[in-house]
């Protein structure tokens, strides 16, 4: 079973006018799940933030339809200038994205807030 939230954080800033987004991700992102996720990330990738950061700190298992809904929401950030990213990625899930060479693709960073201080 997969449990998607979204946080927002300020920081303690004053709001940005398209702050970053997190989506917190949990267990095994695949067939069964990934339309949701696309859903999720659709919903917020319509507010075009800044950054959309994906933590997948607690997602054991990504397949091919995870995967190819993570790339859709690349591209569609990418489109209008934003950037997304990864973060969390645990050791099995790091050896998926490896094989299949996203990891040249993807923006990897080892924690949610590794990912808000990138510049």
């Amino acid at each position: 079973m997969i449990e998607a939230q979204l946080l927002l954080f300020s920081h303690g800033m004053p709001p940005l006018p398209n702050p970053p987004k997190i989506l917190a991700l949990e267990g095994e992102v695949d067939l069964h799940v990934a339309p949701e996720i696309s859903a999720s990330l659709a919903k917020i990738i319509d507010e075009q933030p800044i950054r959309v950061v994906v933590d997948l700190s607690k997602v054991n298992y990504v397949d091919s339809s995870g995967l190819a809904a993570l790339i859709t929401a690349t591209q569609n950030v990418e489109t209008y200038g934003g950037r997304l990213m990864l973060t969390g990625v645990q050791d099995g899930v790091r050896t998926i994205i490896e094989n299949a060479s996203l990891d040249q693709f993807f923006l990897i960073f080892p924690h949610v807030d590794a990912a808000l201080a990138a510049t």
